[in-house]
């Protein structure tokens, strides 16, 4: 499982932790499937724990809550994708000011 999509998911369960799998799924563009296979893994490494709570409309549903250990893995994986993300910009901005300056030059040319 790839550190952006632990990220997303360990981003909303800090902040949502009443959203079921399904919900989960729809809020990071992925297949329950997938949901279901990274929870696992999480709760596995012992960074997510589920706890059983009934829901309003009387259906047994799970709390996803973060461990201490997944606290601290959330900041080292916010880390890496902040730094992943920085690298991806300082490449973008380089590409814009290349095709901006070819630009330039060209507009020069055909004036």
């Amino acid at each position: 499982m790839s550190d952006t999509t632990r990220y997303h998911l360990l981003k909303l369960l800090e902040t949502n932790p009443g959203m079921n799998q399904r919900q989960l799924a729809e809020a990071m563009g992925v297949s329950v499937g997938k949901v279901n296979y990274v929870l696992k893994g999480l709760k596995e490494k012992g960074l997510v724990k589920a706890e059983n709570f009934r829901r309003s409309d009387n259906k047994l549903a799970y709390l996803y809550k973060l461990t201490p250990k997944g606290v601290t893995e959330k900041v080292q994986i916010t880390r890496r994708y902040l730094a992943r993300r920085m690298m991806e910009y300082e490449s973008i901005r380089e590409e814009i000011a290349a095709l901006q300056a070819e630009l330039g030059e060209n507009a020069d040319k055909n004036s």
